[in-house]
């Protein structure tokens, strides 16, 4: 995670203009990141902290629905849904529980803005989840959090105990008469979980597989109850829409793709970490904030959404990064994990390390993404190290072609999108392997971070 004056768009480079950090960054969840104890309520309630619950718990249920609806609110998890409209389809009056569950199980390679946000400013997602099981009617809320990050683990249980503590959970929240319960669950670190009918089977203590569709979870998800399954950054943008208004909101992103948004820009870059813009930043711009490439060296090819979104080069710099334009220019905005390489990576090298983790995260339910994956693997193995043969670039073709889109889940989609890219863009690179009998390019030249990586107190200060 970069030092919090990066988070939140100060010290980050020079400049004027239009490039000047206070002109592209937009800092709101992350506003107050670097202030000391930025995750307890005290820090939070001065931040106009549950004031946008107030507010909400004003209106009626159905109102706040469509109010969040004419925001423009998209979910950050990837897929861009409109989140008012999510929760606009569970029934009413059914006579059944309904639950929220925020997936919090964050394993994207290269997605680093869920954890991040939750360790720095866990009140900001509480304050969502009882503004919105108001809106939905829901006396039960999850929060399935990845299990590896302990730390923030404790800390979200801090934060729930410091709601309860001061009435924003538990019964009759503020004189409404909205009773809510909030449970932290931690998964045990399978990726497949963060597809939301594989988390709600865990949920129930299952095995993590994805669940055939219809029925849709707004019906029949968990304990077969309708329910709404929301990411962090999603719900997390609730309150500020409520306090602020949704035409503040509305003014930042474009048209179709409102409002501001966490993008995790990694690798071969000066600055590293999670920048807060608007919808609709470039690159090129999120470059000239963070410093550019580390020195010396140029952009190869990066990741919009992460590395199950098919890559882009240095031509891409320009393309808006909102749901339509990523998605014009053939990829998925995703989860807004901004992966950059630069010319010292070997783009097989790094292919075939995702699929490699793909191969490795398939549950194993449907047999295309079972066996395509680990045909995959072995085939690009065989390519990395000099032993493949022309016609194996055919053949990882046809076999992403069969992995992707025939699964219950997208895993297989994932898999499949930085071969077809790569391949696109980089078939050559794949050639040279094969005729020069191995990797053209020096692997030891090739670093994950910048040239000096500073040292984790440094990081952390």
């Amino acid at each position: 995670m970069s030092v919090a004056t990066e988070l939140n768009g100060s010290g980050n480079g020079e400049g004027d203009g239009e490039s000047s950090p206070e002109k592209l960054l937009t800092p709101v969840l992350s506003a107050f990141w670097d202030q000391p104890d930025s995750w307890t309520l005290e820090t939070y309630k001065r931040h106009d902290g549950y004031e946008g619950l107030k507010k909400a718990l004003a209106m009626a249920p159905d109102d706040l629905i469509a109010y969040v609806k004419d925001s423009g609110l998209r979910g950050r998890g990837g897929a861009g849904f409109p989140t008012g409209m999510k929760w606009q389809f569970i029934p009413q009056g059914d006579g059944k529980p309904h639950y929220l569950v925020v997936n919090a199980d964050e394993s994207e390679p290269g997605t680093c803005k869920d954890i991040p946000l939750l360790f720095a400013n866990p009140h900001s997602l509480i304050e969502g989840i009882v503004i919105a099981c108001y809106a939905i009617r829901s006396s039960h809320a999850f929060i399935y959090l990845r299990g590896e990050v302990v730390p923030v683990l404790r800390r979200m249980h801090e934060a729930v105990r410091e709601a309860y503590e001061a009435g924003y959970l538990g019964k009759d929240i503020l004189g409404s008469g909205l009773d809510l319960d909030v449970t932290v669950h931690a998964g045990a670190g399978a990726y497949i979980c963060g597809e939301e009918t594989a988390l709600l089977d865990s949920l129930e203590g299952r095995r993590g597989q994805p669940r055939l569709r219809p029925p849709f979870p707004a019906v029949a998800g968990l304990y077969a109850c309708p329910t709404v399954v929301n990411n962090v950054e999603s719900i997390a943008s609730v309150p500020a829409i409520l306090n602020r208004g949704k035409d503040w909101f509305k003014s930042m992103g474009t048209e179709k793709s409102a409002g501001f948004t966490l993008y995790s820009l990694s690798g071969h870059v000066t600055s590293p970490g999670q920048y807060e813009a608007p919808l609709g930043i470039t690159l090129r711009q999120l470059l000239d904030v963070s410093g550019g490439m580390r020195h010396g060296h140029r952009l190869k090819f990066w990741t919009p959404g992460g590395s199950s979104t098919p890559m882009f080069t240095d031509e891409h710099l320009d393309v808006p990064l909102d749901y339509e334009g990523v998605g014009a220019a053939g990829s998925m905005l995703g989860t807004k994990a901004l992966q950059c390489f630069d010319e010292t990576t070997c783009v097989v090298r790094a292919v075939t390390r995702w699929t490699e983790f793909y191969a490795h995260e398939s549950c194993g339910k449907c047999t295309p993404c079972r066996e395509g994956t680990y045909w995959l693997v072995q085939l690009l193995r065989d390519i990395e190290a000099g032993k493949g043969q022309m016609s194996d670039l055919d053949k990882i073709n046809d076999i992403a072609d069969n992995v992707n889109g025939k699964s219950f889940c997208a895993l297989g989609d994932g898999a499949a999108s930085p071969i077809f890219s790569s391949l696109k863009y980089f078939r050559e690179e794949y050639e040279q392997h094969i005729t020069g009998k191995g990797c053209p390019l020096d692997p030891d030249l090739s670093t994950v971070w910048a040239d000096e990586p500073r040292h984790i107190s440094e990081v952390n200060a």
